[in-house]
């Protein structure tokens, strides 16, 4: 327990923040799950692959996820849906 008021400030601060990017990754998870059971089921168009690519972004600029994690989500998502598109 903190001692000081200003490590309580910062221990409160801390668990907002863990709580509010929880939630952001948790969105995004979802995101990225809804795109790919699209890709794989067929009905992946190009508004979902631009809705999960917005999430994607909007992730690494707020710092959620790296750049290159992002990037790699990206390639792969456009990966799969090029393959399941040159299946049909």
């Amino acid at each position: 327990m903190a001692n000081i008021r200003s490590a309580e400030k910062q221990r409160r601060q801390a668990e907002k923040r863990n709580e509010r990017n929880r939630a952001a990754k948790s969105s995004l998870r979802t995101t990225l799950k809804k795109a790919r059971t699209a890709i794989v089921g067929g009905d992946a168009d190009k508004d979902t692959l631009a809705t999960s690519f917005s999430a994607i972004d909007k992730a690494a600029k707020t710092g959620l996820i790296k750049e290159n994690t992002a990037n790699r989500y990206k390639s792969r998502l456009a990966g799969q849906s090029k393959r399941t598109a040159a299946d049909k």
